[in-house]
């Protein structure tokens, strides 16, 4: 979670006004989205295609341009009540489980998807377009980050370390100049 406490503003907002005074704008907590959002976000996702619980959570932060990562906490429990309930059913496959939706899934879906809309869009909502470009940025590092891990070499991967340390250090020092 971003943001240490209620001056960021009430919980569910991605982005308010700072402490910091009139005009200023800081990064508030991750949009904290309902219970039945998650429940519909999974639903949905499933619709398309089947995925595992990873798979879920990497699209909706995808979807949302970062302003919605949910925890596993929220997903998994999800996906387990989903499948408990008839809608789902997961397939164990390669070391993990992928959930697809039953034909009372399909039909619960059909039945609801527009009241269900596009959750990932409302996570979104109120984000500035700096803040989702900034956001989109970072993700992309951590894409960078993850291919330099697997495909790089040790020196390759103490260069990436290197200049991450460096970026953190640089990215506090803006906050700092104020």
């Amino acid at each position: 979670m971003w943001g240490p406490g209620p001056e960021f503003g009430p919980p569910g907002h991605f982005f308010t006004k700072s402490v910091h005074g009139p005009g200023d704008v800081g990064f508030g907590r991750r949009r904290r989205m309902r219970r039945g959002d998650v429940r519909a976000a999974i639903l949905l996702l499933l619709g398309e295609e089947p995925r595992n619980g990873y798979q879920v959570m990497q699209e909706l932060e995808q979807r949302s341009e970062g302003a919605w990562r949910p925890s596993p906490g929220s997903v998994y429990p999800a996906l387990q009540l989903l499948a408990d309930e008839g809608l789902i059913r997961g397939e164990s496959r390669e070391g993990g489980t992928v959930y697809e939706l039953t034909e009372t899934g399909r039909a619960h879906l059909d039945e609801h998807r527009e009241r269900f809309g596009e959750p990932w869009q409302q996570a979104n909502e109120g984000v500035p377009d700096d803040v989702r470009e900034l956001m989109h940025l970072a993700m992309q590092v951590g894409v960078a980050t993850r291919q330099v891990t697997h495909a790089g070499s040790e020196e390759q991967r103490k260069a990436a370390a290197e200049l991450l340390t460096d970026t953190r250090r640089k990215l506090y020092g803006i906050l700092a100049e104020d």
